[in-house]
């Protein structure tokens, strides 16, 4: 018996140095060379501090900036382990909402918030995206068509013209990868990296 057991015990082993070793380990040497910076988690740096990555969103409150999409993550309540609260762009916890199109909560949300930005920029439709929450709640895009609604609150919190925001916003979107492949994009927080190095207050 040992005689047949032997051969798949040795299989095993060597698929699992194989698999749990040697790929992975090789892989992250190739990786790291042929893609450094992606790599290390796509890290964006200001005067040699890490301000945040590329690959993951995060909160911007000040009216001077453009803020993300909405965000569902949630993480422990200080106060009652049993219970989350809301906590946007936690990545240590990426996930959607779980609200249906027949919760009456997301119901009752999504109105607050549209009723929200249309006080903010009447006479415009409402981006999809700036009242809707992505599925992995850590999306640091928004559409082109979210950031340039925001404009008008941008350039009136810097006291600057709304071209001037219009025209940095065109700079900072991205195409589709390969023509093809996505949706046009902006990163918020390479837009808002923009804002500040244009220096328009």
């Amino acid at each position: 018996m040992l005689k047949e057991v032997r051969p798949a015990i040795l299989v095993m082993l060597a698929l699992t140095l194989i698999t749990g070793l040697l790929y992975p380990l090789a892989m992250t040497v190739v990786a790291g060379t042929i893609f450094p910076a992606q790599a290390e988690g796509s890290l964006i740096t200001r005067s040699g501090q890490v301000i945040g990555s590329a690959l993951i969103g995060q909160e911007f409150k000040d009216d001077k900036y453009f803020p993300g999409g909405l965000s569902a993550t949630p993480a422990a309540d200080p106060n009652d382990s049993t219970k989350t609260v809301p906590a946007p762009y936690n990545a240590a916890n990426s996930s959607g909402s779980n609200l249906g199109p027949t919760s009456k909560a997301l119901a009752d949300r999504l109105k607050e918030e549209v009723d929200k930005l249309k006080a903010e920029n009447p006479g415009q439709p409402v981006p999809v995206d700036l009242v809707t929450t992505s599925a992995s709640g850590l999306d640091p895009d928004i559409s082109p068509e979210a950031a340039l609604f925001q404009v008008p609150r941008v350039a009136k919190a810097r006291g600057v013209p709304e071209a001037s925001i219009r025209t940095l916003v065109a700079q900072q979107v991205k195409g589709r990868l390969l023509g093809l492949l996505g949706e046009p994009r902006v990163n918020v927080l390479a837009l808002n990296l923009a804002l500040d190095a244009a220096k328009l207050q």
